[in-house]
């Protein structure tokens, strides 16, 4: 009997070059292709909130539209018109319909109306939610503002992200807008760069830092702003850690004004003596805004 020789087949092994360019491209599409920032940094919800008293109001934006909601504080009533218009920009993970009713009330002296903007995605706002749609639809909401406020001065109000938003406005619209509030500003870039760079040696934060919007840039739009600005920093602000608010109002050009919230976290609300520091800030806000302008 003829002796067989069994043939050993051995398993293809994937030389490791190709191993790392699939692992490269897939790197590589996840990061640049992915929308990471976004999914990262916006968190948006669509479930209805009750919004009380508030008004809401759609405006055109790219090919959908842009959710408003609109308040008037006591006086504002009135008296029939609003002498002060406040356009609200909220946090990332927050919307107007909560808090543009509550947010008038807080001016009851003052002939005050609130529009409070939920961003694309956001409530009734058309999505998609996207980081480089904020931009736009801030300077959209602030030109339809413009035209039905007439000569009445203008704010933009920004609380985290949001004061992203009423940078970019104030930077894109000087001549127009009266001052600005801005409360816990985040410089975006820098702050992924600074303070979550270094646990994953910047292979996520570098390609993330740099596909954040060049309309949202805080130090850049602040270099640019010259309107009165009123800055409300939390003490314990454990997002945006204190010293990266310092950066943007360093960066400020514009006069400017500090309130420190001492004691206050992240999304505390201002409230108490920071509420009625805030409300003496405003005059001097107006008494700042070009003649024309001021109430």
């Amino acid at each position: 009997m003829a002796h067989q020789t069994r043939e050993i087949v051995r398993p293809r092994i994937v030389p490791t070059v190709w191993k790392l360019l699939v692992v490269g491209l897939a790197y590589f599409v996840v990061m640049f292709f992915g929308h990471l920032p976004d999914h990262l940094i916006l968190f948006p919800t669509r479930a209805q909130i009750n919004a009380g008293d508030a008004v809401r109001k759609m405006i055109p934006f790219e090919n959908g539209e842009l959710e408003i909601l609109t308040a008037r504080s006591q006086r504002a009533h009135q008296q029939g018109r609003s002498d002060v218009f406040i356009l609200r920009f909220y946090g990332n993970a927050d919307r107007a319909d909560r808090w543009a009713a509550m947010e008038a009330e807080m001016w009851n002296e003052r002939a005050v109306e609130i529009w409070g903007i939920n961003y694309p995605g956001f409530g009734g706002s058309t999505g998609p939610a996207r980081l480089m749609r904020i931009g736009p639809a801030a300077v959209v909401a602030f030109d339809t503002l413009r035209r039905e406020a007439a000569d009445a001065p203008i704010i933009a109000y920004g609380a985290s992200i949001g004061a992203t938003a009423a940078l970019h406005v104030a930077a894109s619209r000087p001549a127009d807008i009266a001052g600005l509030i801005l409360h816990n500003p985040p410089p975006l870039r820098e702050m992924i760069l600074r303070q979550f760079g270094w646990w994953n040696l910047w292979l996520l934060a570098g390609p993330v830092a740099s596909q954040i919007p060049r309309d949202l840039d805080s130090i850049a739009n602040a270099k640019a702003s010259r309107a009165p600005a009123i800055f409300l920093l939390a003490e314990k602000d454990e997002i945006v850690a204190p010293r990266f608010h310092r950066l943007v109002v360093q960066a400020y050009a514009g006069d400017k004004r500090v309130i420190e919230l001492r004691g206050a976290h992240h999304n505390d609300p201002v409230e108490g003596t920071a509420l009625a520091d805030l409300n003496d800030a405003l005059g001097w806000l107006l008494t700042k805004a070009s003649p024309q302008r001021a109430p």
